[in-house]
């Protein structure tokens, strides 16, 4: 069968499934039970923290009848409801009855984990609640997940430890905390009842429950500090990352906040490793080089774990994305086709139960302005239906000469609690942008010298009036129905509309021998494309005898039409590099006009087994198998060309666990990725490879805090090279290798005091070649690179609110080109910042390049040098309501 009639077919398919997710009503999501009865009002079992912590603690808690061994049980939501003592915490879940509680209470912290628990909304989201000063004594109630399978309650007492007393209900399992005055001076129940399952007394008269509103906290489904413990991006399923034996780094909501981020550019120098290639005044197009090989054009980066073309340039505002994660390697074995450095998912923000509204207004160096408003919450009382609304607006110029920005956006998302076990989002997404054009300065009077004198870093060889074009908008949904505690099916679909345009943009194309005059082109490039993702995927948990297995199978399908335009290349005036008069003029056509229609259909089915042996080793295995068609219309010519390819990307990795905060890993995996084209006796190319090998350690310093260690190789086969037999044409004989060393710390060191930070060692060389010599170094990629960004927050008295951050920035000499004739210098940048958060207000300023130090952040010749930004300051108000 043709893939476009497969499309059409797995299409049709989808819609099916998604009607019938739809018509799975459930008997509607449970609900708290309105009648609890309140600690004053009733007798409970001497469960307080007082005499708890005079117990010991069991390290080993038995497991109940109802609980078997290895099920974890989810607790969906948090909720606090004032009593006359103080306030109760209710832990969500149906099955509160089978939860233990182990006390680890110290000093005035009364300390309860859960094992067998799991804080998880029913998006399978992890989250964090969050509770500062509730009542009179208590300086803060955290409810957390320590790890995949244990979650912490923590009730801070400000002069002592607090009294805490436990007990379950039908709405889930409830901590009753007492404020300070309270507990010196407690009033006894007038009528003491006894406290059977289900929470409700009886015999004698039933007290009533107090109708108070409840307590307004902080309670979201999003990532709360610099350590995220979870994540799908290296498995497509919910896995800590001390489970998984590849090196996952993941930019987290908190430091994007602190260092006020607004590009990819920005968020990744905090990954090691990544180096981008693209500067950072265009901020509507982002590509790099990842374990140094390239990683662009929309290839290898998803966006919440679906492929998309061009996702890279529909990332220009951060006001939408919750985090950045970056799965380092090869990734063909989840996402298809793709370079083999590595992959970058990007993660929006979804709708939240909780109401949560906020605005947000910037302004900075170079007539910098920037607004967002971030809104969310239930749409009715029962809070089955959710929505999201984010935009954006932003508006700047630039240290380079007419480089002017401007981009608008907005993105939503509706969320449907159809029934108990399924679960609809509709997302969208539409992002506006004109850029003024930048051109790069050339090699002679910005890293090597020129007679005539040094180029001014502000100097735009284009002119004032080339610009950049783009408009794209995304439609999708994500479907979720859980057949049970252990098996799942997701369905999820994208459209992507991407429209592009170049607008008198003129480049240099030669440096006269004067060194001083600068030949130029100019042309006009539309580009169209729509990009189809359906992804539909089991999971799936079950055992053979003791050996646990967490099973994915899935399949995707896409379609990528795409039609490329220019208007041909024109002679346009040449400009003085050291006193420019910007001309428009336009002379003789170099290059005919072209047009043409590329469309791709692919298909990639996939299968993976998570295998916990016992419970310190686990093996992951995986598989898939891809196949693809492409269309190349030449519209100027009237002529087709078709090619067709598969292949299969495996992948292997074991993790063995010593002891429990270790993690020691070893992996093997491939990539592919399609080339298009033929050599010189009409054979179609075959697809580029990539094979790694990858050994590491992962470390859970503390609950808290947590490091990675990768020791990699990594090759590149199937690069094509010229025919030094036919020079017009080329062939698969290119190789190249990269091998290093990766190093990442996140998290929290002491209580106010988070660090993300880490060192790349990168040795990336040509192995074989027809042109370059064997041996060059891969150009923009150093030997070595380090990031540190470390902020405090005072936690307490007068001071609490305030914080500072630090950062320091390093990148190592890198070559400009692949034939290694000239090697950009390394730098070495430090950022500040100073940030002040009381209530739901919040105030920052941050620095960038604090010491105005004068570098070059990428090169792509030796006509197209890239300074970097020179120091930029930028204040911050935001105002949650």
């Amino acid at each position: 069968m043709k893939l476009d009639k497969l499309f059409q077919s797995l299409l049709l398919t989808s819609a099916i499934a998604f009607f019938l997710g739809a018509a799975a009503k459930g008997e509607g999501v449970p609900q708290a039970n309105k009648n609890i009865s309140q600690l004053s009002e009733i007798k409970l079992p001497a469960t307080n923290a007082q005499m708890l912590v005079q117990q010991p603690a069991p390290t080993n808690p038995p497991v109940t009848p109802l609980m078997k061994a290895g099920e974890v049980i989810a607790i969906t939501g948090v909720k606090a409801n004032p009593t006359e003592q103080g306030v109760e915490v209710i832990l969500e879940t149906t099955q509160g009855e089978q939860l233990q509680v182990t006390n680890r209470s110290t000093g005035n912290n009364f300390i309860a984990d859960i094992p067998g628990a799991q804080l998880r909304l029913p998006t399978g989201e992890a989250f964090t609640f969050k509770s500062e000063k509730p009542i009179t004594g208590i300086t803060q109630i955290t409810v957390t997940n320590i790890d995949a399978n244990t979650v912490r309650v923590t009730v801070v007492g400000e002069k002592a430890l607090p009294t805490v007393e436990l007990f379950d209900d039908n709405a889930g399992l409830v901590f009753g905390v007492a404020s300070q005055a309270t507990a010196q001076n407690p009033t006894p129940p007038a009528a003491p009842l006894p406290l059977p399952r289900g929470g409700e007394g009886e015999g004698s008269e039933q007290p009533v429950a107090q109708e108070d509103e409840p307590i307004e906290l902080l309670v979201t489904g999003e990532q709360d500090g610099y350590r995220v413990p979870n994540t799908s991006v290296g498995t497509r399923t919910d896995t800590p990352l001390r489970d998984i034996p590849a090196s996952i780094q993941v930019i987290p909501q908190q430091v994007l906040e602190e260092q006020q981020v607004d590009s990819l550019n920005e968020a990744l120098k905090n990954v090691p490793g990544v180096i981008q290639n693209t500067p950072n005044d265009t901020p509507i197009f982002n590509s790099f080089t990842i374990r140094g090989f390239f990683a662009g054009e929309g290839q290898n980066f998803t966006r919440n774990g679906l492929n998309l073309p061009y996702a890279d340039s529909t990332t220009t505002i951060f006001s939408n994305i919750e985090r950045v994660e970056v799965l380092r390697g090869p990734a063909s074995v989840l996402f298809g086709g793709g370079n083999p450095g590595g992959t970058i998912n990007i993660v929006t923000k979804q709708p939240l139960r909780d109401p949560f509204y906020s605005v947000e207004a910037s302004a900075g160096s170079y007539n910098f302005y920037q607004g967002a408003i971030d809104l969310t919450g239930p749409l009715n009382d029962s809070k089955t239906i959710l929505y999201r609304l984010n935009a954006s607006y932003e508006s700047a110029e630039s240290f380079v000469d007419f480089v002017e920005r401007e981009i608008p956006a907005i993105a939503g998302a509706l969320k449907f609690e159809i029934g108990e076990n399924t679960e609809l989002t509709f997302d969208v997404q539409y992002v506006a942008a004109t850029q003024g054009g930048g051109s790069g300065l050339p090699l002679e009077g910005t890293i090597l010298p020129n007679p005539n004198g040094q180029i001014p870093r502000n100097r735009n060889l284009s002119g004032a009036d080339g610009r950049f074009i783009l408009n794209t908008i995304i439609v999708g949904y994500n479907l979720e129905h859980r057949f049970s505690e252990n098996w799942s099916l997701q369905n999820a679909f994208y459209f992507s509309d991407y429209d592009y345009a170049i607008r008198d943009a003129i480049f240099p194309s030669s440096l006269e021998p004067d060194l001083r005059t600068a030949q130029r082109l100019s042309d006009e490039v539309d580009v169209e494309a729509q990009s189809f993702d359906l992804s539909t995927n089991i999971v799936g948990k079950f055992s053979t005898g003791a050996i646990q297995h967490q099973l994915l199978i899935g399949a995707d399908l896409r379609r990528f039409d795409s039609n490329f335009s220019t208007s041909g290349v024109f002679r346009a005036a040449p400009i003085d590099l050291f006193n420019p008069v910007y001309s428009t003029e336009i002379f003789e056509q170099t290059d005919p006009p072209s047009a043409s229609n590329d469309l791709t259909n692919s298909l990639g089915i996939y299968v993976q087994d998570q295998v916990a042996i016992t419970k310190n080793l686990k093996l992951l295995l995986g598989g898939r198998f891809d196949t693809f068609e492409r269309t190349d219309q030449d519209l100027i010519n009237d002529s087709e060309t078709f090619q067709s390819g598969n292949a299969f990307s495996p992948r292997l990795g074991i993790v063995y666990q010593p002891i429990e905060p270790i993690s020691l890993y070893a992996s093997y995996s491939r990539s592919f990725i399609p080339t298009i084209g033929r050599s010189f006796d009409g054979e179609p190319f075959k697809p580029g490879r990539g094979t790694q090998y990858e050994i590491g350690v992962k470390a859970d310093i503390n609950d808290k805090l947590s490091t990675t260690l990768a020791l990699y190789d990594l090759t590149r086969t199937n690069v094509n090279t010229v025919d030094p037999n036919n020079p017009n044409f080329e062939i698969q004989t290119g190789e190249q290798n990269s091998q290093g060393i990766e190093l990442n710390i996140a998290g929290e060191i002491l209580p106010g005091w988070n660090v993300i930070a880490g060192y790349a060692y990168t040795d990336a060389r040509i192995t074989k070649d027809n042109t370059f010599p064997v041996g060059n170094r891969i150009n923009n990629v150093p030997r070595n690179s380090f990031n540190l960004w470390t902020s405090y927050e005072f936690q307490k008295g007068t001071l609490r609110g305030l914080g500072f951050g630090l950062g320091f920035f390093y990148v190592g000499d890198r070559q400009g080109d692949l034939d290694n004739t000239f090697t950009l210098p390394s730098y070495f940048r430090t950022d500040a910042a100073i940030f002040y958060k009381r209530d739901r207000f919040r105030a920052s300023l941050n620095v960038n390049n604090l010491f105005d130090v004068e570098y070059f952040e990428n090169s792509n010749g030796a006509l197209a040098i890239y300074p970097a930004d020179p120091l930029t300051v930028q204040g911050t108000l935001s105002w949650e309501f």
